[in-house]
């Protein structure tokens, strides 16, 4: 009897060992893996918006420049007006004595004219871009991360117990566009070329200096780097121009714009009165330049300099 009682007692325990191995819930590993595919996604979708968050910025500085550029030409032109406006009524005043003048006061008003369209068509353009590129952050920040699948496999229909969910349908298009193109290099330098003959001064620097900030390479880089030595020593900061033409020299040795640049640095030291430098630097110039302009202009120049002591 008191052998029965103890097998059935035995049985017992073993009956409920199996009952509670079959009652312990399954491993988290299947739960970990969802984890770290929504995790990894959410990574994504912070990088995704950092990336257009540098785009909004870079289009941004862009847009300011073009701004102030339409600003600064609608101003012009309103100075210009009321300029023409005093001289046709001196004209008006002196019997037609002035003619001349006010045929180039109106041709010079026909010309800003002209620039201050082209500005605010640029400006339209790039507003447009802007307004897309918020439009593409707007619909990346609305889209939820993907849904985490259910790790009970019997309430997702046609997936295996154990099997990974397919997560292709959250991830972007391959032809999705991700950013927009920025201002181009040819004409960002446009812009600085026509302020600088315009004597914006301000206006060309800093978009020459934006050109060599994100075409470091480009074509133009030589002369953006020239032309900021020009623009230098038109202000009479002498200093300030002989490195930029030494940028020239060292940085760009295969430019058509090294010998303008040894020249006008040669001139420059001659304004800051270091005449045996300015000696120096001519004479390279002719060495290496032998027969060129720069270098007829650098010997006329060491003519002209006081003797040396």
């Amino acid at each position: 009897m008191r052998a029965r009682t103890i097998l059935a007692s035995f049985g017992l325990l073993l009956a409920g060992a199996i009952i509670g191995t079959m009652l312990v819930p399954p491993a988290a590993d299947a739960v970990s893996r969802e984890i770290i595919e929504i995790q990894q996604s959410v990574n994504q979708i912070l990088q995704n918006q950092q990336d257009l968050r540098a785009d909004v910025d870079t289009k941004f500085a862009s847009m300011q420049t073009l701004v102030q550029q339409s600003l600064d030409s609608a101003s012009h032109l309103s100075q210009t007006m009321g300029t023409l406006q005093k001289t046709i009524q001196d004209a008006q005043a002196n019997s037609g004595a002035n003619n001349n003048t006010v045929a180039q006061q109106v041709q010079s008003v026909s010309d800003n004219m002209q620039d201050l369209q082209a500005r605010v068509a640029k400006l339209a353009q790039q507003m447009s871009d802007m307004q897309n590129t918020l439009q593409q952050i707007n619909a990346k920040v609305s889209t939820p991360p993907p849904a985490p699948a259910n790790p009970t496999p019997d309430t997702t229909p046609g997936t295996a117990p154990g099997a990974t969910p397919d997560t292709t349908a959250a991830q972007p298009a391959a032809n999705e566009p991700t950013s927009l193109q920025p201002i181009s290099g040819s004409t960002l330098y446009s812009n600085a070329m026509g302020d600088l003959r315009t004597r914006h001064y301000d206006l060309s620097r800093q978009e020459f200096r934006d050109y060599l900030k994100n075409f470091s390479d480009g074509s133009y880089a030589p002369d953006a780097q020239f032309y900021l030595g020009e623009i230098a020593y038109a202000e009479e900061e002498y200093s300030s121009a002989i490195d930029s033409y030494d940028r020239v020299i060292v940085h760009y040795p295969k430019s058509n714009k090294v010998a303008p640049a040894m020249l006008e640095k040669g001139r420059a030291l001659v304004q800051t009165h270091k005449n045996t430098n300015a000696e120096r630097e001519f004479r390279e110039l002719i060495r290496r330049f032998p027969g060129s302009p720069e270098a007829k202009k650098a010997a006329s120049e060491m003519r002209a300099l006081p003797p040396s002591h």
